[in-house]
């Protein structure tokens, strides 16, 4: 993808492991997206604005509140917003849609932890340029 076309991009970036946030703020950085990370959800949620964000890439498992309740939270504000959650349980999307808790799920997207920056990269440019 063109460069200059990513420098126009704007992410969210949520997760309560430092690490996470600190490597993959880079990554997408050196990519060309601008990006905005915490690790603090209720934080996140109280500097988020309407139409300010290309995607939402967030955690699922953060103790304050979890990456699908700050969603939720996030989509009261821009119905609008791309979400891509963050996962370390590879049955975690199966388990909620058969629960039929959140019915958004279907629209939801999910890079499983651990993730290789190459494939992290490929699948953010996938959802925010379709």
């Amino acid at each position: 993808m063109n460069d200059n076309y990513e420098k126009n991009r704007r992410i969210l970036l949520v997760d309560d492991e430092y690490d996470i946030v600190s490597l993959v703020r880079i990554v997408l950085k050196n990519t060309g997206f601008l990006v905005d990370a915490y690790t603090d959800p209720i934080l996140a949620l109280s500097n988020f604005k309407v139409g300010l964000y290309d995607l939402l890439l967030l955690d699922i498992r953060m103790p304050e509140m979890n990456g699908l309740d700050l969603y939720q939270n996030m989509k009261q504000i821009d119905s609008n917003a791309k979400v891509c959650f963050l996962t370390a349980s590879e049955l975690f999307y199966e388990e909620y849609r058969r629960m039929e808790v959140h019915p958004w799920l279907d629209k939801a997207y999910f890079i499983q932890k651990p993730f290789r920056t190459e494939e992290l990269i490929a699948q953010i440019k996938a959802i925010i340029f379709s």
